[in-house]
Protein backbone atom coordinates (compact mmCIF):
# COMPACT_ATOMS: atom_id res chain seq x y z
CA UNK A 1 0.00 0.00 0.00
CA UNK A 2 1.00 3.34 -0.87
CA UNK A 3 2.56 5.54 1.84
CA UNK A 4 1.58 9.03 2.81
CA UNK A 5 3.57 10.89 4.98
CA UNK A 6 4.82 7.42 6.37
CA UNK A 7 1.76 5.94 6.98
CA UNK A 8 -0.25 3.72 5.36
CA UNK A 9 -4.21 4.38 5.29
CA UNK A 10 -7.01 2.30 4.31
CA UNK A 11 -10.07 4.26 3.54
CA UNK A 12 -14.07 1.97 4.19
CA UNK A 13 -17.16 3.86 3.11
CA UNK A 14 -19.96 2.89 4.93
CA UNK A 15 -22.37 3.03 1.88
CA UNK A 16 -25.21 0.37 3.21
CA UNK A 17 -27.38 2.86 3.94
CA UNK A 18 -31.80 1.97 3.29
CA UNK A 19 -32.73 5.71 3.20
CA UNK A 20 -36.19 4.93 4.29
CA UNK A 21 -36.84 8.77 4.39
CA UNK A 22 -35.18 9.68 0.92
CA UNK A 23 -38.00 6.96 -0.10
CA UNK A 24 -39.58 7.23 -3.35
CA UNK A 25 -36.00 7.84 -4.54
CA UNK A 26 -34.54 4.81 -2.70
CA UNK A 27 -37.13 2.57 -3.57
CA UNK A 28 -34.96 1.04 -6.25
CA UNK A 29 -31.28 2.13 -5.32
CA UNK A 30 -29.19 2.54 -1.97
CA UNK A 31 -29.54 5.77 -0.43
CA UNK A 32 -25.63 6.11 -1.75
CA UNK A 33 -26.65 5.82 -5.22
CA UNK A 34 -29.05 8.34 -5.52
CA UNK A 35 -28.46 11.13 -8.18
CA UNK A 36 -27.31 14.43 -7.13
CA UNK A 37 -26.50 17.81 -8.56
CA UNK A 38 -27.62 16.55 -12.03
CA UNK A 39 -24.55 14.38 -12.91
CA UNK A 40 -23.39 12.77 -9.59
CA UNK A 41 -24.21 10.66 -7.34
CA UNK A 42 -24.04 10.90 -3.74
CA UNK A 43 -21.50 8.50 -3.00
CA UNK A 44 -19.06 10.62 -5.68
CA UNK A 45 -19.00 13.52 -2.42
CA UNK A 46 -17.08 10.74 -0.31
CA UNK A 47 -14.93 9.14 -2.71
CA UNK A 48 -13.42 12.29 -4.67
CA UNK A 49 -12.86 13.51 -1.39
CA UNK A 50 -10.85 10.41 -0.52
CA UNK A 51 -9.06 10.57 -3.70
CA UNK A 52 -8.20 14.31 -3.18
CA UNK A 53 -6.58 13.62 0.17
CA UNK A 54 -4.43 11.25 -1.10
CA UNK A 55 -5.83 7.87 -0.71
CA UNK A 56 -6.16 5.54 -3.17
CA UNK A 57 -6.70 2.18 -1.28
CA UNK A 58 -10.84 2.54 -0.84
CA UNK A 59 -13.24 -0.77 0.03
CA UNK A 60 -16.72 0.48 -0.18
CA UNK A 61 -19.16 -1.38 2.06
CA UNK A 62 -22.86 -1.94 0.61
CA UNK A 63 -25.65 -3.62 1.21
CA UNK A 64 -29.28 -2.48 0.74
CA UNK A 65 -30.48 -2.56 -3.01
CA UNK A 66 -26.85 -2.18 -4.30
CA UNK A 67 -26.70 -2.86 -7.80
CA UNK A 68 -27.15 0.57 -9.42
CA UNK A 69 -24.20 1.97 -6.53
CA UNK A 70 -21.95 -1.40 -8.01
CA UNK A 71 -22.34 -0.63 -11.61
CA UNK A 72 -21.90 2.65 -10.98
CA UNK A 73 -18.49 1.99 -8.62
CA UNK A 74 -17.32 -0.10 -11.62
CA UNK A 75 -17.76 2.14 -14.31
CA UNK A 76 -17.10 5.00 -12.77
CA UNK A 77 -14.21 4.30 -9.95
CA UNK A 78 -11.30 2.56 -11.85
CA UNK A 79 -7.79 3.60 -11.05
CA UNK A 80 -4.11 2.53 -11.63
CA UNK A 81 -3.57 -0.96 -10.47
CA UNK A 82 0.18 -1.13 -11.29
CA UNK A 83 0.70 1.46 -8.41
CA UNK A 84 -1.57 -0.50 -6.31
CA UNK A 85 -4.52 1.56 -6.31
CA UNK A 86 -8.85 0.91 -6.41
CA UNK A 87 -11.41 1.03 -5.19
CA UNK A 88 -13.62 -1.91 -4.24
CA UNK A 89 -17.18 -2.27 -3.55
CA UNK A 90 -18.05 -5.38 -1.19
CA UNK A 91 -21.43 -7.00 -0.70
CA UNK A 92 -22.63 -8.10 2.49
CA UNK A 93 -20.80 -11.67 2.62
CA UNK A 94 -22.04 -13.40 6.03
CA UNK A 95 -18.23 -14.33 6.89
CA UNK A 96 -19.45 -14.70 10.54
CA UNK A 97 -22.48 -16.06 10.66
CA UNK A 98 -26.07 -16.09 8.60
CA UNK A 99 -26.97 -12.69 9.30
CA UNK A 100 -26.38 -9.46 7.24
CA UNK A 101 -25.12 -6.17 8.66
CA UNK A 102 -26.40 -5.32 12.07
CA UNK A 103 -25.13 -2.27 11.91
CA UNK A 104 -22.57 0.28 10.81
CA UNK A 105 -19.66 -1.58 13.15
CA UNK A 106 -20.90 -4.84 12.26
CA UNK A 107 -20.50 -3.82 8.76
CA UNK A 108 -16.79 -3.33 9.46
CA UNK A 109 -16.41 -6.57 11.84
CA UNK A 110 -17.48 -8.59 9.15
CA UNK A 111 -15.64 -7.14 6.71
CA UNK A 112 -12.20 -7.37 8.71
CA UNK A 113 -10.71 -9.73 5.66
CA UNK A 114 -9.91 -5.88 4.02
CA UNK A 115 -8.11 -4.94 7.27
CA UNK A 116 -6.17 -7.89 7.31
CA UNK A 117 -5.05 -8.19 3.83
CA UNK A 118 -3.75 -4.55 3.71
CA UNK A 119 -2.09 -4.12 6.84
CA UNK A 120 -2.65 -0.78 7.29
CA UNK A 121 -1.29 1.74 10.14
CA UNK A 122 -4.79 3.88 9.87
CA UNK A 123 -8.31 3.70 8.86
CA UNK A 124 -10.72 6.46 7.74
CA UNK A 125 -13.55 5.59 8.14
CA UNK A 126 -16.42 7.78 6.16
CA UNK A 127 -20.49 8.00 5.07
CA UNK A 128 -21.51 8.08 1.66
CA UNK A 129 -24.63 10.36 1.83
CA UNK A 130 -23.48 13.59 2.69
CA UNK A 131 -22.31 16.65 0.47
CA UNK A 132 -19.38 18.51 1.17
CA UNK A 133 -15.75 18.78 0.71
CA UNK A 134 -13.00 17.56 3.38
CA UNK A 135 -8.90 16.76 3.31
CA UNK A 136 -9.20 13.74 5.21
CA UNK A 137 -5.43 13.83 5.81
CA UNK A 138 -5.59 17.11 7.47
CA UNK A 139 -7.58 15.05 9.93
CA UNK A 140 -5.53 12.06 10.33
CA UNK A 141 -2.50 14.56 10.86
CA UNK A 142 -4.57 15.76 14.52
CA UNK A 143 -4.89 11.77 15.14
CA UNK A 144 -1.42 11.12 14.88
CA UNK A 145 -0.65 14.22 16.47
CA UNK A 146 -2.98 13.23 19.48
CA UNK A 147 -2.44 9.90 20.10
CA UNK A 148 -6.23 9.32 20.40
CA UNK A 149 -8.26 6.10 20.13
CA UNK A 150 -10.69 7.51 17.77
CA UNK A 151 -11.39 11.23 15.71
CA UNK A 152 -14.20 12.41 15.27
CA UNK A 153 -15.21 15.09 12.65
CA UNK A 154 -17.82 17.77 13.83
CA UNK A 155 -19.56 20.97 12.22
CA UNK A 156 -20.02 23.55 14.11
CA UNK A 157 -24.31 23.95 14.35
CA UNK A 158 -26.64 26.50 16.04
CA UNK A 159 -27.27 25.04 19.24
CA UNK A 160 -30.93 25.32 18.88
CA UNK A 161 -30.90 22.61 16.25
CA UNK A 162 -28.55 20.34 18.79
CA UNK A 163 -31.99 17.80 18.92
CA UNK A 164 -31.41 17.46 14.85
CA UNK A 165 -27.99 15.54 15.30
CA UNK A 166 -25.61 13.13 17.77
CA UNK A 167 -23.61 16.33 19.52
CA UNK A 168 -20.20 16.11 20.69
CA UNK A 169 -19.32 17.46 24.24
CA UNK A 170 -15.55 18.23 24.72
CA UNK A 171 -13.75 19.05 27.57
CA UNK A 172 -13.04 22.74 28.26
CA UNK A 173 -9.38 21.89 29.79
CA UNK A 174 -8.71 20.53 26.78
CA UNK A 175 -11.64 21.21 23.49
CA UNK A 176 -10.08 18.56 21.51
CA UNK A 177 -11.09 15.75 23.85
CA UNK A 178 -14.92 14.17 23.86
CA UNK A 179 -16.58 14.83 27.46
CA UNK A 180 -19.98 12.98 26.30
CA UNK A 181 -21.70 12.38 22.97
CA UNK A 182 -24.98 12.58 22.95
CA UNK A 183 -27.77 11.96 20.29
CA UNK A 184 -30.24 14.53 19.72
CA UNK A 185 -30.31 16.17 23.32
CA UNK A 186 -32.34 18.49 24.59
CA UNK A 187 -30.06 20.04 26.99
CA UNK A 188 -26.95 20.56 24.53
CA UNK A 189 -23.86 22.41 26.27
CA UNK A 190 -22.66 24.80 24.04
CA UNK A 191 -18.80 24.99 23.13
CA UNK A 192 -16.21 26.79 25.33
CA UNK A 193 -15.39 29.36 22.77
CA UNK A 194 -18.74 29.20 21.10
CA UNK A 195 -21.71 29.03 23.65
CA UNK A 196 -24.18 29.24 20.75
CA UNK A 197 -22.77 26.77 18.94
CA UNK A 198 -22.35 22.53 19.29
CA UNK A 199 -20.34 20.33 17.43
CA UNK A 200 -22.63 18.26 15.48
CA UNK A 201 -21.12 14.35 14.16
CA UNK A 202 -20.66 14.34 10.58
CA UNK A 203 -20.04 10.76 10.86
CA UNK A 204 -16.34 10.22 9.77
CA UNK A 205 -13.61 8.62 12.11
CA UNK A 206 -10.41 7.58 11.94
CA UNK A 207 -8.93 4.77 13.80
CA UNK A 208 -5.27 3.32 14.37
CA UNK A 209 -5.76 0.16 12.78
CA UNK A 210 -5.26 -2.38 15.34
CA UNK A 211 -7.66 -0.02 17.66
CA UNK A 212 -10.76 -0.41 15.43
CA UNK A 213 -9.86 -4.26 14.98
CA UNK A 214 -10.10 -4.81 18.24
CA UNK A 215 -12.98 -2.59 18.94
CA UNK A 216 -15.68 -3.84 16.67
CA UNK A 217 -14.62 -7.11 17.72
CA UNK A 218 -15.35 -6.55 21.28
CA UNK A 219 -18.38 -4.97 20.36
CA UNK A 220 -19.71 -7.78 17.93
CA UNK A 221 -20.31 -9.85 20.94
CA UNK A 222 -21.49 -7.27 23.56
CA UNK A 223 -25.05 -7.95 24.53
CA UNK A 224 -27.35 -4.80 24.12
CA UNK A 225 -24.86 -3.50 21.70
CA UNK A 226 -26.91 -2.00 18.34
CA UNK A 227 -23.16 -2.46 16.40
CA UNK A 228 -23.17 1.05 15.23
CA UNK A 229 -20.32 3.28 14.67
CA UNK A 230 -21.70 6.73 16.56
CA UNK A 231 -23.92 4.78 18.85
CA UNK A 232 -21.55 2.48 20.62
CA UNK A 233 -18.24 2.44 19.17
CA UNK A 234 -17.35 6.75 19.79
CA UNK A 235 -19.12 6.33 23.16
CA UNK A 236 -17.21 3.45 24.36
CA UNK A 237 -13.88 5.34 23.51
CA UNK A 238 -15.57 8.28 24.88
CA UNK A 239 -15.79 6.39 28.32
CA UNK A 240 -12.41 5.76 28.36
CA UNK A 241 -11.24 9.51 27.64
CA UNK A 242 -9.66 8.36 24.19
CA UNK A 243 -11.80 9.82 21.99
CA UNK A 244 -11.20 12.90 20.55
CA UNK A 245 -13.03 15.67 17.91
CA UNK A 246 -11.88 17.20 14.65
CA UNK A 247 -13.02 20.41 13.76
CA UNK A 248 -14.15 21.11 10.24
CA UNK A 249 -14.11 24.43 10.58
CA UNK A 250 -9.89 24.26 10.30
CA UNK A 251 -10.79 22.21 7.45
CA UNK A 252 -8.58 23.64 4.70
CA UNK A 253 -9.38 22.67 0.84
CA UNK A 254 -7.72 24.01 -1.94
CA UNK A 255 -9.82 26.11 -4.03
CA UNK A 256 -12.74 26.67 -1.32
CA UNK A 257 -13.95 30.19 -1.14
CA UNK A 258 -15.65 32.07 1.89
CA UNK A 259 -18.66 31.47 1.03
CA UNK A 260 -18.72 27.35 0.66
CA UNK A 261 -15.34 26.76 2.61
CA UNK A 262 -16.86 24.29 5.58
CA UNK A 263 -19.99 23.58 3.87
CA UNK A 264 -21.44 20.32 4.81
CA UNK A 265 -25.12 19.04 3.96
CA UNK A 266 -27.06 15.61 5.48
CA UNK A 267 -29.68 14.95 2.54
CA UNK A 268 -31.26 12.17 4.56
CA UNK A 269 -34.60 13.76 3.81
CA UNK A 270 -36.42 14.97 0.59
CA UNK A 271 -36.78 18.21 1.73
CA UNK A 272 -32.77 18.39 3.06
CA UNK A 273 -31.93 16.40 -0.48
CA UNK A 274 -34.45 19.08 -2.50
CA UNK A 275 -32.77 22.19 -0.58
CA UNK A 276 -28.82 21.49 -0.97
CA UNK A 277 -29.54 20.98 -4.57
CA UNK A 278 -31.05 24.60 -4.33
CA UNK A 279 -27.84 26.03 -2.85
CA UNK A 280 -25.94 24.80 -5.97
CA UNK A 281 -28.23 27.16 -8.24
CA UNK A 282 -28.06 30.43 -6.66
CA UNK A 283 -25.72 33.39 -8.21
CA UNK A 284 -22.77 32.36 -5.97
CA UNK A 285 -23.51 29.05 -5.58
CA UNK A 286 -23.09 28.43 -1.62
CA UNK A 287 -21.59 24.87 -2.53
CA UNK A 288 -19.45 25.40 -5.84
CA UNK A 289 -19.24 23.06 -8.24
CA UNK A 290 -16.53 24.51 -10.20
CA UNK A 291 -13.97 23.89 -7.95
CA UNK A 292 -11.51 22.80 -10.07
CA UNK A 293 -8.71 22.26 -7.34
CA UNK A 294 -10.81 19.96 -5.58
CA UNK A 295 -12.66 18.36 -8.40
CA UNK A 296 -15.78 15.53 -7.67
CA UNK A 297 -15.27 13.12 -10.36
CA UNK A 298 -17.77 10.85 -11.82
CA UNK A 299 -19.17 9.13 -15.33
CA UNK A 300 -21.99 10.54 -16.71
CA UNK A 301 -22.15 8.56 -19.74
CA UNK A 302 -21.59 9.64 -23.24
CA UNK A 303 -23.95 12.82 -24.14
CA UNK A 304 -23.81 15.33 -26.22
CA UNK A 305 -23.80 18.97 -24.91
CA UNK A 306 -27.05 20.42 -23.59
CA UNK A 307 -29.18 21.94 -26.57
CA UNK A 308 -31.58 25.00 -26.16
CA UNK A 309 -33.95 25.35 -29.50
CA UNK A 310 -36.63 27.67 -30.60
CA UNK A 311 -36.59 31.21 -30.17
CA UNK A 312 -39.96 32.76 -31.60
CA UNK A 313 -43.93 32.26 -31.85
CA UNK A 314 -43.84 32.47 -28.08
CA UNK A 315 -41.84 29.78 -27.67
CA UNK A 316 -38.06 30.16 -26.26
CA UNK A 317 -35.74 27.76 -24.86
CA UNK A 318 -33.77 28.73 -21.88
CA UNK A 319 -32.87 28.07 -18.77
CA UNK A 320 -32.21 30.79 -16.07
CA UNK A 321 -30.25 30.53 -12.52
CA UNK A 322 -30.08 26.68 -13.42
CA UNK A 323 -27.83 23.91 -13.26
CA UNK A 324 -28.23 21.70 -17.31
CA UNK A 325 -26.49 18.57 -17.80
CA UNK A 326 -25.35 17.14 -20.86
CA UNK A 327 -27.88 15.50 -22.90
CA UNK A 328 -30.54 17.67 -22.20
CA UNK A 329 -33.02 19.35 -25.12
CA UNK A 330 -34.62 22.37 -23.85
CA UNK A 331 -36.96 23.07 -26.59
CA UNK A 332 -39.04 26.32 -26.39
CA UNK A 333 -39.55 25.63 -22.72
CA UNK A 334 -38.25 27.68 -20.02
CA UNK A 335 -36.38 26.46 -16.63
CA UNK A 336 -35.39 28.49 -13.69
CA UNK A 337 -34.20 27.51 -10.56
CA UNK A 338 -33.91 24.04 -11.25
CA UNK A 339 -31.40 21.11 -11.90
CA UNK A 340 -31.49 19.46 -14.95
CA UNK A 341 -29.90 15.79 -15.15
CA UNK A 342 -28.71 14.16 -18.28
CA UNK A 343 -30.77 13.47 -21.16
CA UNK A 344 -33.71 15.07 -19.88
CA UNK A 345 -36.07 16.34 -22.94
CA UNK A 346 -38.19 19.16 -21.93
CA UNK A 347 -40.85 20.37 -24.98
CA UNK A 348 -42.41 23.65 -25.96
CA UNK A 349 -44.73 26.02 -24.25
CA UNK A 350 -43.55 24.20 -20.81
CA UNK A 351 -42.43 26.04 -17.46
CA UNK A 352 -40.23 24.20 -14.85
CA UNK A 353 -39.32 26.28 -11.67
CA UNK A 354 -37.69 25.34 -8.66
CA UNK A 355 -37.34 21.89 -9.24
CA UNK A 356 -35.17 18.83 -8.99
CA UNK A 357 -35.50 16.73 -12.72
CA UNK A 358 -33.37 13.41 -12.51
CA UNK A 359 -31.78 11.42 -15.77
CA UNK A 360 -33.68 10.56 -18.68
CA UNK A 361 -37.29 12.14 -17.95
CA UNK A 362 -39.37 13.45 -20.94
CA UNK A 363 -41.73 16.72 -20.30
CA UNK A 364 -44.29 17.09 -22.74
CA UNK A 365 -45.74 20.51 -24.45
CA UNK A 366 -47.66 22.57 -22.07
CA UNK A 367 -47.01 21.42 -18.86
CA UNK A 368 -46.45 23.18 -15.32
CA UNK A 369 -44.06 21.95 -12.97
CA UNK A 370 -42.90 23.33 -9.80
CA UNK A 371 -41.36 22.41 -6.18
CA UNK A 372 -40.74 18.92 -7.26
CA UNK A 373 -38.24 16.31 -7.39
CA UNK A 374 -38.93 13.93 -10.47
CA UNK A 375 -37.13 10.96 -10.46
CA UNK A 376 -35.42 8.65 -13.49
CA UNK A 377 -37.14 7.82 -16.53
CA UNK A 378 -40.29 9.71 -15.75
CA UNK A 379 -42.90 10.78 -18.52
CA UNK A 380 -45.24 13.72 -18.48
CA UNK A 381 -48.03 14.12 -21.07
CA UNK A 382 -49.23 17.35 -22.60
CA UNK A 383 -50.48 19.59 -20.10
CA UNK A 384 -49.46 17.89 -17.17
CA UNK A 385 -49.50 20.26 -13.70
CA UNK A 386 -47.56 18.89 -10.70
CA UNK A 387 -46.99 20.88 -8.14
CA UNK A 388 -50.00 23.18 -7.72
CA UNK A 389 -52.50 21.21 -6.78
CA UNK A 390 -51.15 19.13 -3.11
CA UNK A 391 -54.52 17.00 -2.76
CA UNK A 392 -54.67 16.40 -6.50
CA UNK A 393 -50.94 15.22 -6.51
CA UNK A 394 -51.02 13.44 -3.14
CA UNK A 395 -54.27 11.84 -4.74
CA UNK A 396 -52.08 10.36 -8.09
CA UNK A 397 -49.66 8.91 -5.64
CA UNK A 398 -46.97 10.87 -5.28
CA UNK A 399 -45.27 11.57 -1.97
CA UNK A 400 -45.66 15.35 -0.38
CA UNK A 401 -42.96 16.16 2.12
CA UNK A 402 -43.82 18.33 5.06
CA UNK A 403 -42.90 21.83 2.74
CA UNK A 404 -44.85 20.98 0.57
CA UNK A 405 -43.01 19.21 -1.91
CA UNK A 406 -43.87 16.86 -4.83
CA UNK A 407 -41.94 13.52 -5.67
CA UNK A 408 -42.77 11.70 -8.46
CA UNK A 409 -41.52 7.92 -8.47
CA UNK A 410 -38.93 6.54 -10.89
CA UNK A 411 -40.39 5.59 -14.50
CA UNK A 412 -44.08 6.82 -13.56
CA UNK A 413 -46.11 7.87 -16.51
CA UNK A 414 -47.91 10.73 -15.57
CA UNK A 415 -51.24 12.02 -17.30
CA UNK A 416 -52.68 15.61 -17.05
Amino acid sequence: MARRNGTKVLAIVLAGGEGKRLMPLTADRAKPAVPFGGIYRLIDFALSNIVNSGYRQVVVLTQYKSHSLDRHISKTWRMSTMLGNYVAPIPAQQRVGKSWYLGSADAIYQSLNTIKDEKPDIVVVVGADHVYRMDFSQMVEQHVETQAGVTVSAIRQPIGLADQFGVIEVDPADPKRIKEFKEKPTDAVGLPDAPHEVFASMGNYVFDADVLVDAVTSDHSLEGSKHDMGGDIVPSFVRRERGYVYDFKNNDVDGSTDRDRGYWRDVGTLDSYYEAHMDLVSVHPVFNLYNYEWPIYTHYGFFPPAKFVHGSHGRFGEALNSAVSPGVVISGARVTGSVIGPAVKIHSYTEVADSVILDGVEIGRGCQVRRAIIDKGVTLAEGTTIGFDVERDRARGFTITESGLTVVGKEAVVGP
